[in-house]
């Protein structure tokens, strides 16, 4: 008799926890992403001094596994990824929708976020770095309305090459915001982002390092064709968390701190020929200037590709682009280019 209470409390306390989840609306799914792609890298961009050609042939950093929850005004989702060869957190966040709002806190997509081109190369890079706008996935609190999005996100305190900060210190987190809206045909997305923090030296002298980007992108639908880009200016962004290309595209130190200014662009067109196949191209830019430079530090990119549909969820992406580093900008050489050409092979489950 002991042993059946025993049992049958164990079955009670397992009932008590498992019924309310179970009243979730759970919703699980996965992407397993292959890159197989030959690099052709010039000798001034290559580390060996020389042409360098490579083959990439590995699972995708950003193969996934995750699911998004429901239960009322009550929602969620996490997404585990393989970057690094180690599973990693991708998204763990909840959400309370209330009236014409909803309140998220926890990591996933900020707002200065523009998703724009499809280029997969470099696992998925979709010309983020060489024009486009990306600041990530992000702790952060963020408050949603209709088309608008306001986000207090971690802040960054990346260190000052050449200061001697012996620490950084924070005030504010850093402010995101989009809004976004449709016209007939065309979509517009309005971003924009500030950070700031100080640098400390031995003598305890602070610095201040502001960051902030203005930008705007834009969707226009000519079916079966489309059009997508975005324009975007800022300071100091390689203070922050945004993915640019650049070897100096942060604040610099000449006695004081200076700033540093930030530009880019992107275009990308494309054609839906049947459900079965979709051709694209696409051409991006992104620069850094500094009061020292002799030149800007640029960068640009532009791909063609076409998307196969094997089956539902199933996809193979031939492409093929270049990525020219630009100028150096102290001295001007040039800094060569890689020219690929492969695929990305993805199934979503």
């Amino acid at each position: 008799m002991k042993k059946l209470l025993v049992l049958l409390s164990a079955v009670a306390f397992v009932v008590a926890f498992t019924v309310p989840a179970m009243s979730a609306d759970w919703g699980f799914y996965g992407s397993a992403r292959m890159t197989t792609f030959m690099n052709s890298v010039s000798e001034e961009a290559s580390a060996t001094g020389f042409d360098d050609d490579d083959l990439t042939w590995d699972l995708q950093g950003n193969s996934r596994i995750g699911a998004k929850v429901k239960a009322g005004d009550i929602g969620g989702g996490f997404e585990y990824g393989t970057g690094g060869g180690n599973a990693n957190i991708r998204k763990l966040y909840g959400t309370w929708k209330f009236g014409a709002g909803t309140l998220l806190v926890g990591q996933t997509y900020v707002p200065v976020n523009l998703f724009y081109s499809n280029q997969v190369w470099g696992g998925d890079t979709d010309m983020l770095r060489f024009g486009g706008v990306y600041d990530g996935r992000r702790p952060m609190i963020q408050l949603s309305t209709g088309g608008f999005k306001i986000a207090l996100v971690e802040p960054n305190t990346k260190a000052l090459p050449g200061h001697a900060n012996t620490d950084t210190d924070t005030t504010l987190p850093k402010i995101e915001a989009s809004y976004g809206f449709k016209a007939g045909p065309v979509g517009l997305t309005a971003v924009g982002l500030y950070n700031t923090y100080d640098v400390v030296n031995a003598a305890d002298k602070e610095e201040g390092v502001d960051s902030y980007l203005l930008g705007l992108g834009f969707n226009i639908g000519l079916a079966p064709a489309y059009i997508k880009g975005d324009v975007w200016f800022g300071q100091n962004l390689g203070n922050t968390t945004m993915w640019e290309t650049g070897t100096a595209n942060a604040a610099w130190v000449n006695g004081d701190v200076e700033d540093n200014d930030n530009m880019g662009y992107l275009l990308v067109v494309g054609f839906k020929v049947s459900d079965t196949l979709t051709f694209e191209a696409g051409y991006g830019y992104a620069e850094h200037d500094r009061d020292d430079f002799t030149t800007e530090d640029d960068v640009s990119a532009y791909y063609a590709q076409a998307t196969i549909n094997l089956a539902k969820g199933a996809f193979i992406v031939p492409e093929v682009g270049v990525v020219d580093y630009g100028d150096d900008p102290t001295t001007g050489a040039d800094q060569g280019d890689n020219t690929y050409f492969g695929a990305k092979w993805q199934i979503n489950f």
